[in-house]
């Protein structure tokens, strides 16, 4: 698994797999957010099996789907609450991770 780290307590990813959530866990993750559209693509677990996985971990999960190149300002307004939900580090990912950070960056631009 593949962590950029953009600060001290919030991470991005390619996707990631629900087999994985456990080392995150134990990494210290506290919230996962999935930037991801169901069915985006054939080899993607669904969100509702990494939010299984996520809560049997104690962990905060989010789905805020946002298609490439598309985020709304809704979008943000949701991925910023998540942010201020979340009681630890965050890692949000998407099919590549790039997704999230503009996400991350531009709620920190905006706020």
């Amino acid at each position: 698994m593949e962590l950029n780290h953009l600060s001290p307590t919030f991470a991005v990813s390619p996707q990631i797999q629900p087999a994985e959530i456990g080392r995150l866990a134990a990494a210290g993750f506290r919230c996962i957010i999935n930037n991801r559209p169901d069915g985006e693509g054939p080899d993607q677990p669904r969100s509702s099996e990494i939010e299984a996985e996520a809560r049997r971990h104690g962990l905060l999960y989010r789905h805020i789907p946002v298609i490439p190149g598309q985020a709304t300002a809704a979008d943000g307004r949701a991925f910023a609450a998540a942010l201020n939900e979340a009681e630890g580090p965050v890692l949000a990912f998407c099919r590549t991770g790039n997704r999230s950070a503009a996400l991350w960056k531009a709620v920190r631009q905006a706020s």
